[in-house]
């Protein structure tokens, strides 16, 4: 008998708004085209959340109440919120308050998790230290993105990439193997003057310079970016491969951030893992920065098997970057 507990994926809930930013819109909004924007990012479609005093909650608070339907709990039992996001409802108080307080989840403490592109997977391993210490029984993990508010739909470079979105997932006890099995994360500063939001933090507070500047839209220097990611992605994932003695055959699933079709594509390479191991849904939804992978999850749900070995892989701004492997915990009925 295995007495040692590991942190289980238990249930997994997603939310994407009804509104589709086609390419076809944005080639009347900005010089692009539909050929350009699919060849160089995969991209097809993005769900936009419109509305007034819309944030990211208003996706999350769907996301986690699926999730407590699934699972069959309520929300009083979760222990723990993780909001893992770049474009919280505002700058304080943490939007996992709001969403404890809108779910219902009165017993719950929560905090936001900032790691960009690679936060939920960050928030993934701060959840399962927090269940594998024993103190905590029910950590709810959340990425959630409305990047539509931080991006300029007047530059080209990057409003065809990014979409809004949410998803969820319960992370729980579990002393048979299953669950969180490794994970290797890795962050370097350098990273910094080429992917970031300029504006609106303690180093350049808000003020009408600011805003007549465009410094409150993402910043991104497409080409180093793409460089990094390539690389940073695609070794992350094999070492960890490496280091659990694994090869791409014993992996059921790759579960890759969806910056870009390219990245995906070098990172299943480098793994040995052919493509129909390998989950992708960047045509619709773009690149949800911390929603990507659990809306992944969440979609491919009933084709996860309990027992499977699936490698969740990010790189984002910071830069930010990780793999982790997960032994599936059961399967959907």
């Amino acid at each position: 008998m295995n007495n040692k507990i590991s942190a289980a994926i238990t249930a997994i809930g997603a939310f994407v708004p009804e509104y589709r930013l086609t390419n076809a819109e944005l080639e009347t909004m900005v010089e692009t085209s539909d050929e350009w924007i699919k060849t160089r990012t995969g991209v097809e479609e993005r769900r936009i959340l419109k509305g007034e005093n819309m944030g990211v909650s208003k996706m999350a608070i769907p996301a986690v109440l699926e999730l407590c339907k699934k699972r069959g709990i309520d929300p009083v039992e979760i222990d723990c919120i993780i909001c893992c996001t770049v474009t919280p409802d505002m700058t304080f108080p943490a939007t996992a308050n709001i969403i404890a307080y809108k779910v219902g989840a009165t017993n719950a403490f929560g905090f936001d998790l900032s790691a960009a592109c690679s936060g939920f997977l960050f928030g993934v391993t701060t959840g399962a230290s927090m269940i594998e210490s024993g103190r905590y029984k029910k950590v709810v993990v959340i990425g959630t993105d409305k990047m539509s508010g931080i991006v300029d739909y007047t530059d080209r470079k990057t409003c065809v990439l990014f979409g809004d979105g949410a998803g969820a997932i319960l992370l729980e006890p579990n002393e048979e193997g299953y669950g969180i099995q490794d994970s290797l994360l890795k962050s370097d500063g350098i990273g910094v003057e080429y992917l970031k939001m300029v504006a609106g933090g303690s180093a350049k507070p808000a003020s009408i310079e600011t805003v007549k500047a465009k410094e409150h839209y993402i910043y991104q220097e497409g080409p180093a970016v793409f460089k990094f990611a390539v690389k940073g992605m695609a070794d992350v994932s094999y070492e960890l491969l490496q280091r659990n003695h694994l090869t791409g055959d014993d992996i059921a699933w790759l579960v890759p951030h969806q910056a870009n079709k390219r990245i995906i594509d070098a990172t299943a390479s480098r793994m040995g893992l052919s493509m129909d191991k390998v989950m992708i849904n960047i045509q619709r939804y773009g690149n949800t920065t911390s929603a990507t992978i659990p809306l992944c999850l969440w979609e491919w749900e009933k084709q996860l098997h309990k027992g499977d070995l699936i490698v969740l892989a990010a790189f984002g701004g910071g830069f930010t970057w990780g793999a982790t492997l997960v032994k599936w915990a059961y399967d959907t009925k």
